[in-house]
């Protein structure tokens, strides 16, 4: 109840203060495990990613966030889980792959950290998507969180995985992170 009503406040202030517009919903799936992997440009890009899907999205949170009072508990019940930065968290890995394979819809953002000049992301994404099996809808968040300025975010057709499933090549998984990459640019470059 607290997500339906978080998500439905979220959309009218979105809607109101940044004119935000989604883009390509029939592109996420209705059942089934789900990776909404997107571009990361502000703290206010979960919401952005979120409030439009008719599914419940959880996210990684920086673990120092669930020591807040209030904040870390209403993170946990909007769906959130803690990750530990500057390392791999086992622990936020197995949380994601559990989400998923119980048919959950996990938001993720490949370059892990917000405004990465570079472009360049970290390979979680694909590790997590090829272990699980869930669908990569890429997700593009295009313009900038500046007071009645249209933004969007748009969500593309799932990537087709097939290809590397059974591929036990070393290089696998920058592959499989360059393919999403490449799709997230896309989307964002067609506004």
């Amino acid at each position: 109840m607290l997500y339906r009503v978080s998500r439905l406040l979220l959309r009218a202030l979105y809607g109101a203060l940044f004119r935000l517009e989604a883009r390509g919903l029939e592109n996420i799936p209705a059942h089934g495990p789900v990776i909404l992997a997107s571009n990361h440009i502000s703290n206010f890009d979960p919401p952005t990613i979120g409030i439009w899907v008719p599914r419940k999205v959880s996210f990684m949170a920086k673990a120092e966030l669930f020591e807040i009072p209030f904040v870390g508990g209403l993170l946990k019940k909007l769906g959130a889980f803690p990750v530990k930065r500057g390392g791999v968290s086992k622990e936020a890995i197995r949380s994601a792959i559990s989400l998923l394979q119980n048919g959950g819809t996990l938001g993720i953002f490949p370059e892990g950290t917000r405004n990465n000049e570079s472009g360049s992301a970290k390979k979680g994404t694909a590790m997590i998507a090829l272990r699980s099996g869930a669908q990569v809808v890429p997700v593009a968040i295009a313009g900038r969180y500046k007071l009645f300025r249209k933004m969007y975010v748009i969500y593309g057709k799932p990537i087709d995985l097939t290809p590397f499933l059974h591929d036990d090549s070393p290089d696998v998984l920058e592959r499989v992170t360059e393919a999403i990459m490449s799709q997230i640019r896309q989307l964002r470059n067609s506004v």
